[in-house]
């Protein structure tokens, strides 16, 4: 569980430190900001084929399921705005949701780490 929270740290760590690069050096074509954000696809497949694992690995852990809910809801948001109906509240809640799940996943593989 160590190896996987410090990869989990590692590819986090990566996407902000080129966004950061990006920022300080004031880099007029914007490369490193580019590569930061994606980078971050890549984080969110990361988490999502993890915690999918873990689920398999302990299907009764609460905190996975409501992590893997909020992968569905998300997923669901892009759907049905994209597809189905045009909603604002779902844009809001689809452009809100990965940060949210990113960080509640970190804590979850920190915790898990560390018992």
């Amino acid at each position: 569980m160590k190896i996987l929270n410090y990869m989990n740290i590692f590819l986090v760590g990566i996407s902000i430190i080129l966004i950061a690069l990006g920022f300080i050096t004031k880099e007029s074509s914007g490369n490193l900001i580019g590569y930061g954000l994606m980078f971050t696809p890549i984080i969110g497949l990361f988490q999502v084929v993890s915690g999918v694992s873990l689920l398999f690995y302990d299907p009764k852990d609460n905190m996975l399921k409501w992590y893997l809910s909020g992968v569905c809801l998300f997923f669901f948001c892009w759907i049905c705005n994209s597809n189905i109906i045009y909603m604002p509240i779902l844009e809001f809640t689809q452009f809100a949701l990965p940060p949210i799940l990113a960080i509640y996943f970190s804590v979850l593989i920190y915790k898990k780490a560390n018992i």
